[in-house]
């Protein structure tokens, strides 16, 4: 591999402490990749990383600017590329940036380890743009599905390397995973759920709750769940302080009535909403409706723990601007930009009559059955010895 040319003179050399294995390992390594020496590896390194985050942030700046589509009482839907408006918003304006990214970049292609750099690679100029216009105290919640490996019942790693990339290459904190338990979803993939089974189904999404620092504004007491039917007979009858055999102390504050539970970081919300103000108008319209729609239930739960009435809440992927329907409704300040203009065609409909449903209009409570509470006869059912494999022959 040829030596990257030089164009000015060396005034310094760095020094690098390396144990007698791990310079052999980086000797080893740069020998494989057609370098002569570690110090060419080293440098090739280097170009590759600033030409990288060149491209990010050229294009940053090359992005056009999305045009304005529908403006509100609070906000604003544009139609275009949010690398535009990210590239001229001003600096730390924005307390929440609420959105699921399109998945299809990796379903497209063939789900490896190579697909899931690729992603985080698309993902760099958006990364950028996002640590640009969040406030120190704000947040950053990225709701993403899993995906499949082609032809295989095996599990791609793009969301969890996003996640690191994320963290370790642009500072951000995960304030705490959430994971979005789907009761209605259907079982998917059939071939491996279905007809092989050899997984159960997949009807989690993983929630990535970032922020800049390690302290972004929250409280949990905006997000309040009913108490258990346990816990109201416990808070009626009292309960004595006492250390569980676990050894976590149980005080007194332990019975005091809060006006509801702290809810846990699995978010149970049935995406099934069918009918609706916002389906009501596309079909009157004759628009298509979106298909990949996150219910009004999950940005409302952020938007209130994170942010307060006044604050500006952003949607970089807006599809049919759920989150900016669930900011109106809630006297938040909010922007959504979608590339899609036959989706914000169905969007105008979310502000149209009626604001959007909240939670506390329609509370709703699901349970998860136990399983292996069915009895099986294990010597009736066999395991698939070969996983499955033998389709794939």
């Amino acid at each position: 591999m040829p030596r990257q040319k030089r164009v000015e003179n060396f005034e310094t050399h760095a020094e690098i402490a390396l144990s007698v294995s791990e310079h052999h390992d980086l000797n080893q390594r740069a020998e494989n990749l057609g370098y002569k020496s570690i110090q060419d590896y080293l440098r090739a390194l280097v170009y590759s990383d600033l030409k990288k985050h060149s491209k990010a942030n050229e294009a940053l700046v090359a992005a056009i600017a999305p045009s304005s589509y529908l403006s509100t009482d609070f906000g604003t839907i544009w139609h275009g590329n949010s690398l535009g408006w990210l590239a001229a918003r001003e600096p730390e304006s924005v307390n929440l940036i609420m959105t699921s990214p399109p998945f299809g970049l990796i379903h497209k292609k063939s789900y490896g380890n190579e697909d899931a750099h690729a992603y985080c690679d698309w993902f760099r100029p958006f990364a950028e743009g996002f640590r640009k216009v969040l406030k120190d105290d704000g947040s950053l919640v990225i709701d993403l599905g899993g995906a499949w490996k082609s032809g295989i019942p095996s599990r791609s790693l793009y969301h969890f390397e996003l996640l690191i990339m994320l963290c370790q290459e642009y500072g951000f904190h995960l304030a705490l995973e959430h994971y979005w338990w789907n009761p209605a979803k259907l079982p998917t993939p059939a071939e491996w759920v279905n007809v092989r089974r050899v997984r159960p189904k997949d009807a989690i999404n993983c929630i990535w709750w970032l922020s800049k620092t390690p302290f972004p504004k929250a409280s949990n007491r905006r997000v309040l769940a009913p108490y258990s039917d346990s816990m109201k007979t416990l808070l009626k009858n009292g309960y004595k302080a006492k250390v569980r055999p676990s050894g976590h102390v149980i005080s007194d504050k332990f019975g005091k009535n809060n006006g509801g539970a702290v809810p846990p970081n699995l978010l149970a919300i049935a995406n099934t909403e069918s009918q609706g103000v916002y389906q009501d108008y596309c079909r009157r319209k004759g628009l298509d409706i979106h298909p990949a729609r996150f219910p009004a239930a999950l940005p409302e739960y952020f938007i209130k723990m994170t942010t307060d009435p006044g604050d500006f809440v952003l949607d970089p992927f807006g599809g049919s601007c759920v989150t900016g329907a669930v900011a109106e409704a809630l006297g938040r300040e909010w922007s959504c930009i979608e590339l899609k203009k036959e989706y914000l065609r169905g969007a105008r409909g979310r502000f149209k009559g009626e604001p959007i449903s909240l939670s506390v209009d329609k509370p709703s409570t699901y349970s998860i059955p136990a399983p292996c509470a069915v009895p099986i006869n294990e010597n009736e059912v066999s395991l698939v010895a070969d996983g499955g494999a033998s389709r794939l022959i």
